[in-house]
């Protein structure tokens, strides 16, 4: 089975719609940033005085394309070739990721099937500087799920 979003060509382009998208529905601003030390990609907008936050792993994703397409004998160009292959394609990946997310939270806010804070919540930044879901984190207010990025085992 193919990875999702692992033939996406640009991400350039995914990022300016993500830009028109927010800006068409009334975000005042908006800006994109890679952190390359935690391996994320970062969108952040304003809308009604709510800021938020949205992160993306790229490394996260990479790893997944790595178990997808395991370097084996058989891979041309040598394991380190191939991881930095799996990030490439990760970081134009996650561009996409992101974009059809928040289209899909845009659009579930606009039909008034979820609201802004419910869409984004854990998106949103407190005055602290902290999202909602790093300060939930850290105060360890849910139980872990037991498996890697929170996935279920």
């Amino acid at each position: 089975m193919a990875l999702p979003y692992e033939n996406a060509t640009s991400g350039g382009a995914a990022l300016e719609e993500i830009r028109k998208v927010l800006t068409k529905f009334g975000c005042a601003r908006f800006g994109t940033m890679t952190d390359t030390e935690a391996g994320e990609l970062i969108v952040q907008f304003s809308f009604r005085g709510r800021d938020v936050t949205a992160k993306a792993s790229y490394r996260g994703y990479a790893a997944a394309w790595m178990k997808e397409h395991p370097f084996t004998h058989r891979t041309r160009g040598s394991r380190t070739d191939h991881e930095k292959k799996a990030l490439k394609q990760a970081e134009i990946s996650v561009c996409s990721v992101l974009r059809d997310w928040i289209k899909g939270q845009v659009v579930a806010i606009e039909t008034g099937v979820l609201t802004f804070e419910g869409a984004f919540l854990g998106q949103i930044l407190l005055p602290t500087g902290k999202t909602v879901l790093e300060q939930i984190d850290n105060q360890g207010l849910l139980p872990a799920l037991g498996g890697p990025n929170g996935q279920p085992t």
